[in-house]
């Protein structure tokens, strides 16, 4: 019978069995790739000058634009209304050129703001806020605050929104629901109109006692403010003069209920910030003039 040689068996017999786990063991692990991830550029911020617990203040300047009522594209405008093609082209136009939309809320708490912000306001609160604004806002998620007339949410007719459209809009945190008072804004006989030579808005009367003052001015501004935060459930930080009237009766009062109030007026410049956040200017929007030429100086 065919033997294998005495000392090869012996080697085959005395050597141990083969181990799979052995000889991989022996097979040095290749070093650990180690991935470097991109570093993601910090975005600048602005952050407040002011101290502490004092009135909010930035070392920036704010254009705040002002729209009122939006329509269709195939309707006539006047110097209150711009069409829904002109309102999406001013949004695409801030995107492009680098602005980045902020709320009152926002400037009112102190918070960082972009190098390049903007504050766009609709005043008075029509329905077409919602309808026609309110989406293009969605769709570039573009931020916007808006001063309702709460006598008409209160009493809806159908052209101004209701309070189901300010809450639907707070929820989606991209619109602020803000005051223009309550009924202030002339709605009585004046049917919300400026009339020449007479008080206008928080303005007081020729004569008016301190009392008559408090009871229909004052009183209103309060009212507004507490039917949004109800209504909303966010206190409003923002008011907008009617008719960009101040008077010096309704300001320390109005400085001490909202945070930041703007006016109608003069919209040559930007809101300087270093001063603080009350009586802000804003450029008013027509058909008129592109954002391009109202901003060129800003």
């Amino acid at each position: 019978m065919y033997s294998l040689p005495l000392a090869l068996a012996a080697s085959l017999v005395l050597s141990a069995p083969f181990s799979p786990a052995a000889v991989l063991a022996a097979v040095p692990e290749p070093p650990a790739i180690q991935i470097r991830q991109a570093a993601v550029p910090e975005v600048p911020k602005v952050y407040p000058s002011s101290p502490e617990g004092a009135p909010v203040t930035y070392e920036l300047h704010l254009p705040v634009l002002m729209y009122h009522h939006v329509v269709h594209d195939w309707q006539e405008c006047n110097e209150m209304t711009v069409t829904e093609g002109r309102l999406e082209r001013d949004l695409q136009w801030l995107a492009e050129s680098g602005y980045e939309s902020v709320l009152p809320r926002e400037l009112a708490a102190g918070e960082p703001l972009p190098e390049k912000p903007v504050l766009i306001t609709f005043d008075d609160g029509y329905r077409s806020n919602y309808d026609l604004a309110y989406p293009l806002l969605q769709k570039y998620q573009t931020k916007a605050a808006i001063a309702v007339m709460a006598y008409m949410q209160d009493n809806p007719g159908g052209n101004f929104l209701t309070w189901d459209m300010c809450r639907e809009m707070t929820a989606s945190g991209l619109v602020e629901i803000g005051s223009h008072g309550y009924a202030i804004h002339n709605l009585d006989g004046r049917m919300g109109n400026f009339v020449p030579g007479q008080a206008n808005g928080v303005q007081r009367r020729k004569g008016e006692s301190d009392t008559d003052f408090y009871c229909r001015v004052l009183d209103d501004l309060r009212y507004s403010f507490d039917r949004i935060a109800q209504e909303t459930g966010a206190p409003p930080t923002f008011f907008a003069y009617p008719f960009g009237k101040t008077d010096p009766d309704a300001d320390a009062y109005l400085e001490g209920l909202f945070p930041l109030t703007v006016v109608t007026g003069p919209g040559k410049y930007a809101a300087n910030l270093s001063k603080g956040l009350h009586q802000l200017p804003r450029f008013t929007v027509t058909m008129e003039r592109s954002l391009a030429a109202l901003l060129k100086n800003t």
